[in-house]
């Protein structure tokens, strides 16, 4: 039988979420760990510096363009069997980019690991809701989000640290031990709800063409392409979204989560996911240039600058996902937001030689805004759909995430563009940061009094 009592047994949910903690440590943690090794990954398989951005690239649109078919049919098949495959993937694709001895066959297992990244993350919130009783779905989600900052983060920390004593393959093949003792541990994971409709797999086509267009389009963009290569991505985009749409009207439980979006306190969440990964992306590709180019630090400084960010998320996300069990996520996320615009403002009006003090306490602040909002306004997604809709929510989510980085590193290039600024690009790319995280909070303020059901 399924699991569908409050929450799985202390000892098992320790256990199911260790399982969830390496998964989706690897999955979050790939996204970044191989930009460090690019120049060895180049040098070594004699390509450009330009075509080993498909290392990267390969694995981001594999991910995005996936998360939401594996959603759905997490929901028909099992969240955790989803889980299962897609880690089991994750490894074996692991392996094969470990012994990558050309840039095809590396972008090729690159991509297939993608895919299994998004098999992770697509129904990994979903399981939350199965694992931990609802008096207790905040602190789960706290956890969990510690978890995901914490591995986005540390990305090229560990790379760094891995090329240090070895040669590039070896930031793919630490994951195999690591994804074997994962899969281990999937068996304490709990039986989801299954659902008795057809899988859409036209619509599942769709819905990546949609995703994959959006997000090679923007890629493209923030590349320099010509305009009409990345106009016809966007018409591409448009159109098989239109399709998307068109084919999921109507429908119980669609794939694109069209039922939750007419959910209003899910809606607002969506938008205020989106606005504020949109923030946190700007502010991340531009504060390296301010205080390098503006400010005169070296890359290391930049580095230890930059550090109390994740350091104070990392704190923040349990203790914001505890209280989110008692105060009004809306509330919560809106504060949150309002204290990371204002870091972002206060970074952007830094004297012309402030102390590192001056600055670590801004990047802090901001830090703990985001760790403010990002636990509570999971929990409140979440809880706004129906328990069998848990897959939807949860891909929705992460695809959200995914969009909001990808918007974010666009008006970061765009603004870093000599066509638009160039000497105050970094400071323009932080004053929008500011402005979308204050509207985000805006739009996390009016769930307060959004109804909870369409």
């Amino acid at each position: 039988m399924h699991q569908d009592n409050d929450g799985l047994p202390p000892k098992q949910r320790f256990w199911a979420m260790a399982a969830i903690a390496v998964s989706i440590t690897l999955a979050v943690m790939d996204g970044s760990i191989a930009n460090i090794a690019l120049p060895a990954i180049a040098a070594d398989l004699g390509t450009s510096p330009s075509d080993v951005i498909l290392v990267v690239n390969a694995y981001q649109i594999a991910t995005v363009i996936s998360l939401l078919p594996f959603a759905s049919l997490g929901e028909k098949v099992g969240h955790e069997r989803i889980y299962r495959i897609g880690l089991l993937v994750f490894t074996a694709a692991s392996l094969a980019c470990a012994m990558s001895d050309s840039l095809g066959m590396l972008v090729a297992a690159r991509a297939v690991q993608g895919f299994g990244a998004a098999g992770l993350m697509s129904v990994n919130t979903a399981l939350l809701r199965y694992i931990y009783p609802q008096k207790m779905l905040g602190r789960g989600i706290g956890t969990n989000a510690l978890i995901v900052a914490t591995a986005s983060v540390a990305g090229p920390t560990v790379g760094a640290a891995i090329l240090g004593v070895a040669h590039w393959p070896w930031i793919f093949a630490v994951n195999l031990p690591l994804g074997v003792a994962a899969l281990l541990l999937t068996r304490f994971l709990p039986r989801t709800l299954r659902s008795n409709r057809r899988f859409d797999g036209i619509s599942a086509l769709l819905s990546a063409a949609t995703f994959g267009m959006l997000t090679v389009g923007v890629e493209q963009f923030t590349r320099g392409q010509d305009w009409w290569i990345v106009m016809l991505f966007m018409l591409g985009f448009l159109g098989s979204g239109t399709l998307l749409v068109r084919r999921q009207s109507g429908k119980p439980a669609p794939l694109l989560p069209l039922d939750l979006l007419r959910v209003p306190l899910f809606a607002l969440s969506i938008a205020t996911s989106i606005c504020s990964f949109t923030a946190q992306m700007l502010a991340f590709v531009a504060m390296p240039f301010l205080f390098q180019h503006g400010l005169g630090r070296t890359a290391v400084e930049t580095g230890l600058l930059i550090t109390p960010w994740p350091l104070v998320l990392i704190g923040m996300a349990p203790l914001s996902g505890r209280l989110s069990d008692r105060i009004s996520p809306g509330l919560l996320g809106g504060v949150g937001l309002l204290v990371m615009a204002a870091g972002l403002t206060l970074l952007v009006l830094l004297p012309p030689a402030p102390a590192s003090l001056d600055i670590a306490w801004r990047v802090a602040l901001c830090g703990a805004g985001f760790g403010l909002f990002q636990s509570p306004n999971n929990r409140v997604l979440l809880s706004a759909a129906p328990r069998e809709r848990s897959g939807g929510a949860s891909g929705m989510l992460s695809t959200a995430r995914l969009l909001g980085q990808t918007m974010g590193a666009a008006l970061a290039g765009l603004a870093l563009s000599p066509m638009v600024a160039s000497q105050n690009g970094a400071s323009l790319a932080l004053g929008a940061a500011a402005a979308i995280a204050t509207f985000a909070s805006l739009i996390s303020f009016s769930r307060m009094a959004a109804p909870k059901r369409a």
